[in-house]
């Protein structure tokens, strides 16, 4: 009998999951679990590489059995994952020699600080599409050679690997040590234009070639799997955002999507050729599939989007569940003048400022979590409105709508309230878990489950659209109150 499924894997920052789909894209089993956030010190964020694995197999079997399925009904398996997340490990027994360094992490920003020298934060931008900060994945490595007694001298000599979580699991998964092009990109180390890991950028920012990973396209069959889903090929790798891309079927470009999740993340497709930013976004991958030419994409990071929900629940408790904000916010009807910044790591796209951190401005005695609530809500929307903006002078054309997924999507006070500040009508489609989507459809293809892409926008549908209702001059005004705000992050850390 012919395989009748795909799975994909979901390597996330807070939970991993395995989905099923079958052939019409359909959802047809879900496994999930949590792992560990560790915090050694502040600014530091810390992932157990043994215990994500241990929880992907359980989300895998657990998948199978919702389903009934068996490894033989499997077609192929897609991995995605949370990027930049540092994992180095022993070759000879698989052994991580310290903690996952998760990309939220910013203990390398004396580091980033010191490799950026006279230039700053561009010196390596032509060459990899990334301005240096604590973000990527080849300052950690370098950290962690440097800070973990005999590493360095242990990577140079073949004897540790480097992967990010997709690596990681392809390696437990297969024994090979593979990572696609999107995920290399977000290294720092790998060239815009060759996609190949650059001499160059090893030895200024100091990491040994002989550590890292086999660069291949996003959709391949890499190797066959072992375990829960042995013998089924292991066919796709794509970062989360670029796997959400994909699965939004953004294959033209000029199309693209936001990805509301821990953080907030835009991409749009930009085609064969990579686009350099004036406004402060990453030029990176897109994807590629097999020997088809690469896709590149122009990204906005937002560092803090659903995680700002998690803290007002978990650090000041103003809610029991995430659920809860959107009736909260709902209680009042604006923001009372209060603005929430979450630089808890700094700003992301498009101001790419380490120095900054997060506040709350414009408090008076009037103001209550309701207006909080909405103001949590609000800095997610207008973190999303500067990121399109910058998209916009790259591109030179505004944007017409935006395709959205994610789990705040189902927050219909942010959908609404992210079309108005936007001026453009917000889209989400049936499926919105267009990550894992994302990640089975390239897995899919590899293997020929579904035989093109065309294939694969036809099976698009959209659930729910959102059109503007604001007056201009109001959301003129809320922008720059905004911005005000944002200012007021700047110069925090010294």
């Amino acid at each position: 009998m012919s395989p009748r499924f795909v799975a994909a894997i979901d390597q996330g920052t807070t939970s991993s999951r395995c989905m099923l789909f079958d052939a019409a894209g359909a959802i047809v089993a879900v496994a999930q679990k949590e792992h560990r956030q560790i915090y050694p010190q502040p600014g530091w964020v810390e992932h157990d590489a043994d215990e994500i694995w241990t929880n992907v197999q359980e989300v895998i079997a657990g998948a199978l059995a919702k389903a009934g399925a068996s490894a033989s009904d499997i077609a192929a398996v897609g991995i995605t994952n949370q990027r930049e997340t540092t994992v180095v490990w022993e070759k000879a027994t698989g052994k991580p020699i310290a903690g996952a360094i998760v990309w939220q992490d910013t203990r390398t920003a004396k580091l980033v600080g010191e490799l950026g020298g006279a230039v700053g934060q561009d010196r390596f931008r032509e060459a990899c599409g990334l301005p240096l900060a604590t973000y990527f994945s080849g300052p950690k490595i370098r950290w962690l050679l440097d800070n973990t007694p005999g590493a360095r001298a242990a990577a140079e000599r073949g004897e540790l690997l480097f992967g990010t979580i997709d690596a990681w699991l392809i390696w437990k998964l297969t024994g090979r040590h593979v990572t696609d092009v999107t995920n290399a990109s977000r290294s720092m180390l790998m060239r815009l234009d060759t996609l190949a890991w650059d001499d160059g950028l090893l030895e200024a920012i100091g990491v040994p070639r002989a550590m890292l990973p086999e660069i291949r396209p996003s959709s391949e069959v890499y190797g066959a799997a072992d375990g829960a889903l042995e013998g089924v090929p292991v066919a796709s790798a794509l970062g989360d955002q670029q796997a959400a891309l994909f699965g939004q079927t953004c294959f033209s470009p000029g199309e693209g999507k936001c990805t509301y999740g821990t953080g907030s993340f835009l991409l749009v497709n930009t085609g064969e050729r990579p686009v350099t930013s004036h406004s402060g976004l990453l030029t990176t991958l897109g994807y590629q599939i097999g020997g088809q030419p690469a896709i590149y994409a122009l990204e906005g990071s937002i560092a803090v989007a659903g995680s700002l929900v998690q803290w007002v629940r978990d650090n000041l408790g103003l809610i029991a569940t995430a659920a809860e904000i959107e009736p909260l916010a709902r209680s009042v009807a604006d923001n009372g003048g209060c603005y929430f910044v979450p630089a808890f790591a700094g700003l992301f796209a498009p101001h790419w400022r380490s120095d900054a951190r997060g506040v709350i401005a414009g408090l008076t005695g009037y103001v209550g979590k309701g207006h909080i609530a909405r103001a949590v809500l609000e800095a997610v929307a207008w973190q999303t409105r500067e990121v399109v903006d910058a998209m916009a002078a790259d591109a030179g054309a505004p944007l017409t709508a935006l395709k959205v997924d994610g789990g705040m999507t189902a927050n219909e006070l942010l959908m609404q309230f992210q079309a108005d500040v936007l001026d453009a009508p917000v889209v989400r489609p049936a499926i919105t878990e267009t990550t894992c989507l994302g990640a089975a459809y390239a897995a899919g293809l590899a293997v020929g489950f579904w035989p093109d892409t065309a294939t694969l926008k036809a099976q698009w549908r959209q659930d729910a659209e959102w059109r503007p209702a604001m007056a201009a001059e109001t959301r003129d005004h809320e922008y720059r109150q905004w911005k005000k705000a944002v200012a007021r992050t700047l110069n925090w850390v010294d």
